[in-house]
């Protein structure tokens, strides 16, 4: 019989804790929502302004990762669900709260309402668009927020629909991020068929990640991105995608 080694009698003894070691490498699950996360078509790379502040944080941190990107709706279950699993970028709502541990925040996102160019009501408040359809994309936290509000919201799979829906008149108005809206705007060659009508929120994103990871990783990942915000290192990741 062969024998043990040291190492090998370690594990036999804290069996628990060799196990443990080997599932230390954390998966960071994301959608396409540029430019906080770009997924390119062609090769499934992955970049963009919180994309680049979570590769950054992970070096610095220590830790090991692999980032996938996914259908919001599963990204986001697999965040919740499986064990070291992260979920960016995650907009930290009261409802979220308690799902999930927090690192960040990763960067600020305006919420937009959209309009056809030629859209000539006049429309400055949130409260005014009650009697309206508006367009938001299933399951974000802007439909999210709208629907739970009593807002009329007609959502799509893909936030990248909504553009057409609107030209189509399908939907009165579009709702979705500043950034974002503008990005597939620009990507449809639809910026002068669609206007940015006016901000009704702001929040912020963050990375969110499973309630199993422990909490000392946790903490050192916000120190670490707290770190990355005072040298200059997270406004240089911005200006990068300007």
């Amino acid at each position: 019989m062969r024998k043990l080694t040291v190492m090998g009698f370690f594990c036999l003894f804290f069996m628990g804790s060799c196990f443990a070691a080997q599932g230390n490498s954390l998966v960071i699950t994301t959608e396409n929502y540029p430019p906080f996360n770009i997924v390119d078509p062609k090769n499934q790379e992955i970049s963009g302004i919180s994309t680049d502040k979570v590769r950054e944080l992970m070096r610095r941190a220590g830790e090991t990762i692999t980032i996938k990107a996914y259908p919001w709706s599963r990204a986001f279950k697999m965040g919740q669900e499986d064990l070291d699993t992260c979920v960016y970028s995650t907009t930290r709502t009261a409802e979220r709260e308690a799902l999930f541990k927090w690192v960040g925040p990763l960067v600020k996102n305006n919420w937009y309402f959209f309009a056809r160019a030629d859209d000539e009501r006049q429309i400055k408040s949130l409260e005014s668009m009650h009697s309206y359809v508006v367009g938001t994309y299933h399951d974000d936290a802007v439909e999210k927020y709208l629907a739970s509000n009593g807002f009329k919201t007609d959502p799509a799979n893909y936030d990248g629909e909504n553009p057409k829906k609107l030209i189509a008149k399908r939907i009165d108005f579009w709702a979705t991020g500043e950034l974002l809206g503008l990005y597939i705007l620009k990507e449809q060659g639809m910026t002068q068929s669609v206007k940015p009508l006016f901000k009704f929120n702001q929040t912020e994103m963050y990375l969110a990640c499973n309630l199993k990871i422990d909490q000392k990783r946790i903490d050192n990942m916000n120190k670490v991105l707290q770190a990355m915000e005072k040298d200059g290192t997270n406004l240089a990741i911005e200006r990068k995608y300007k």
